[in-house]
């Protein structure tokens, strides 16, 4: 940690006073913003849809209103509201034909309820996969400096592979892959590249909820619907042709069937001695059309130029986006409204907003990025820290908002993951100053850390966070909120039912808004620049920038 940093936490923790100076934020404002972005005149904020530029529509009037000016593209020298974010959009044409050829009689799969396959995103205009030979390659992991390869001693070019979701070391919570914690390799992105790395035709990954942390449903949601991905030069080198998920019970069958029991292997591919296996006996086969074009998406981007250090940026990031309209749920309702996925997280940039530009001009300048295509891959967050308006270089922090509480306050507040850096600890040390406590991530193989629009920074060496709501609340304790928590993972979580609520008070989440304020607010008007531990992975990717920052 820098000396400059440790004497801003210890700033924060010997100035309570300035808890009093920090601004209020008003729940109802933040319950109107998030009951009007759910509500279902905002169809799910897909985007590429109509409801895009309904949610440009809002949220910019809101930024107007607030007091920020636009950071986004610049056009005849004057920055406008939105980065323009181009994108693969692709869907499946029709009902695709699915199935497996077992000892030659076939078995086909139901699109949604057996197996949930993508459409194409290696630039595939249609799928034709005839009677290909399946691998088992146990996690699908290939990892030299862990001494790991699942795919040892086979071709798997021109084959459908078939792996486990997570890390090996996800039963056993020990291993060479951290323990419980979810390493990059556990997550199916990972899967996938590894996959069209080595020229397999597809992979499909098994599902089952504990390891992916979340039910059949979020799958089936999240995967059968419209497709994005950033416009790639080479795309079949990030993308095999076939991507998809399989049903536990499915593949458990399929392995009897040639065989095999699915406990055995699992157990064997826990170890570095595992070898892939060829299902005898079995083959698969699959058919559709792809329809494919590029669209543009936007990001919508605020900004409060700083008074000393305008070429420095703190950034407060949320994803605007939510999957739109899809599948009927049982009651018929198709559209996704994503209530706490993240009309909060999109409330609480504007709210950010406007503390700012209320308050006295901070000495750095200070972004609000409202981020699309989030749900299919964090890709509005990927194309922005691969095409910054403002340098990654004198980026100085990412504070990111997903999925915040509307209910009540709480004792304490969490982040996704627990990467060590400079930035964590002084969020600590400013909550600590403010009356509440850190909980650390307690469901690391979860892999919350790649999953939330902070980790493109992060990978390029920007000291990043997601913050999380509190898990301790003050009315019910870790009880009541592990109980909300759970309904809403099996029951809103990515379908139709994530949406506003009367009975939420939004008090918590001003809480926690005046903590990430503060954290904000210290950071644009210190000459302070949060690092990486010296054995984190980010820690080279920022180092290669320090001349940068003086």
């Amino acid at each position: 940690m820098t000396t400059k940093l440790c004497a801003a936490i210890a700033l924060a923790l010997s100035v309570p006073a300035l808890a009093q100076e920090l601004p209020t934020f008003d729940p109802q404002r933040l319950s109107d913003e998030v009951k009007t972005l759910s509500s279902d005149a905002f169809e799910g904020r897909g985007p590429a849809t109509p409801a895009e530029q309904r949610t440009i529509d809002y949220v910019v009037k809101h930024l107007q209103e607030a007091g920020v000016q636009p950071g986004g593209d610049l056009k005849d020298g004057k920055r406008a509201w939105t980065q323009a974010v181009p994108l693969r959009r692709a869907d499946i044409v029709g009902t695709p034909r699915l199935g497996f050829t077992v000892a030659g009689k076939p078995q086909a799969l139901e699109q949604g309820k057996d197996i949930a396959v993508r459409a194409a995103m290696d630039g595939s205009r249609k799928v034709a996969i005839d009677k290909v030979p399946v691998v088992f390659a146990g996690y699908g992991v290939t990892a030299p400096e862990r001494n790991w390869d699942d795919f040892k001693g086979i071709d798997v070019r021109g084959k459908l592979v078939l792996v486990f979701i997570n890390d090996p070391d996800f039963e056993t919570g020990s291993g060479d892959f951290g323990g419980k914690a979810m390493t990059y390799y556990g997550r199916w992105t990972y899967k996938y590249e590894e996959a069209a790395r080595r020229g397999a035709a597809g992979l499909l990954v098994i599902h089952e909820t504990a390891p992916a942390s979340y039910g059949w449903a979020t799958v089936k949601n999240s995967n059968t619907n419209t497709m994005f991905d950033i416009v790639r030069k080479d795309p079949a080198r990030s993308h095999p042709q076939l991507e998809g998920w399989v049903q536990r019970d499915v593949a458990a069958a399929l392995l009897k069937d040639a065989g095999l029991d699915f406990d055995t292997l699992k157990r064997q591919a826990q170890t570095r001695d595992f070898k892939p296996v060829e299902l005898k006996g079995i083959r698969f086969s699959a058919h559709y059309d792809v329809r494919s074009d590029v669209i543009t998406s936007h990001n919508i981007v605020g900004r409060i130029e700083g008074s000393s250090h305008p070429d420095e940026s703190v950034i407060y990031s949320a994803h605007w986006d939510h999957l739109g309209i899809g599948a009927p749920d049982a009651k018929g309702d198709r559209i996704y409204n994503g209530a706490i996925d993240n009309a909060t997280g999109t409330a609480a940039l504007i709210e950010m907003a406007r503390a700012f530009a209320h308050a006295p001009k901070p000495q750095r300048s200070v972004v609000f990025l409202n981020v699309t295509a989030e749900e299919k891959g964090l890709l509005g967050s990927e194309y922005y820290a691969s095409n910054p308006l403002y340098p990654l270089a004198t980026t100085v922090a990412v504070l990111n908002t997903d999925a915040l509480s509307p209910r009540g306050p709480a004792h304490d507040f969490g982040t996704s993951g627990n990467a060590a850096s400079d930035l964590l600890d002084h969020l600590v040390a400013t909550g600590k100053a403010m009356g509440r406590r850190f909980t650390p991530d307690t469901h690391l193989e979860a892999g919350y850390f790649f999953r939330s629009d902070h980790f493109p920074f992060a990978k390029r060496g920007v000291p990043a966070l997601s913050f999380g709501s509190g898990s301790d609340w003050v009315d019910g304790g870790n009880k009541a909120a592990e109980a909300s928590q759970a309904e809403y993972g099996k029951n809103r979580y990515h379908q139709p039912a994530d949406e506003w609520q009367a009975d939420w008070s939004f008090t918590g989440m001003a809480q926690d808004l005046q903590l990430l304020y503060r954290v904000g607010s210290e950071l644009a008007n210190s000459r302070d620049w949060p690092g990486w531990p010296k054995d984190s992975e980010f820690r080279a990717a920022r180092e290669t920038s320090k001349a940068d920052r003086h």
